[in-house]
């Protein structure tokens, strides 16, 4: 059960950035950092003494680095969502993280709201990609021989994945922090270049060239 406070524990070997994500949780409502830690070590130690419900983890650390701490951690703190909060978007850092069982993965260059969305999110037990990441992951998906979908940018590339598997451009627009109307001009631009009429037609798409599955 989620506690009515989400308690984290932030890892980070370096002082000012811990400090600066404190502040910036502090004006969270049902969010409080419990604890910090600035080595891999220090953050196993921390979740085994403490009752931690998301651990927020860097990936570089000394000593034990993060993707070494995240099945420690998983061992010892079965309880505790492990979330990345990484410089390192590209593969095969955020899918290594993933697999070895970290709820979430997001990009130190991540909006303060994405950053609570995320704590919350894997608080509640889902997984959360953060959109740079999950772009970056998308398109090496689909990097090599898809030439279809070469002429989309990373972000028409979001929207059209996003669209493709039935959300709706209010749904888009509040995930990605955009205005519903700047995603209806992505999807116009994504419909011209994929010579596409409709949805539907995206849908197709998406299907052939393995963005999605049925």
């Amino acid at each position: 059960m989620i506690r009515e406070t989400i308690r984290v524990l932030l890892a980070d070997d370096h002082a000012v950035v811990r400090a600066g994500f404190q502040r910036l949780l502090e004006t969270a409502e049902g969010i409080t950092v419990v604890a910090e830690a600035e080595s891999g070590a220090s953050a196993l130690e921390q979740c085994s003494n403490l009752s931690i419900d998301v651990a927020v983890i860097d990936l570089s650390m000394p000593g034990m680095t993060g993707l070494e701490l995240i099945p420690q951690l998983r061992r010892v703190a079965a309880e505790t969502r492990i979330l990345v909060l990484s410089v390192h978007e590209n593969e095969p850092f955020p899918s290594t993280a993933l697999q070895r069982g970290a709820a979430g993965y997001l990009s130190k260059r991540c909006a303060a709201e994405e950053l609570i969305a995320a704590i919350r999110q894997v608080a509640r037990g889902e997984r959360f990609i953060g959109r740079d990441v999950a772009t970056e992951l998308a398109l090496d998906h689909v990097s090599g021989n898809k030439a279809e979908l070469k002429g989309l940018t990373p972000r028409e590339f979001q929207v059209f994945a996003t669209l493709a598997r039935g959300k709706s451009v209010n749904d888009i627009a509040k995930e990605i922090f955009l205005s519903p109307k700047t995603v209806h001009v992505y999807r116009r631009n994504i419909l011209h270049k994929l010579n596409a009429k409709s949805t539907a037609d995206l849908v197709r798409i998406a299907i052939r060239n393995g963005v999605i599955e049925v």
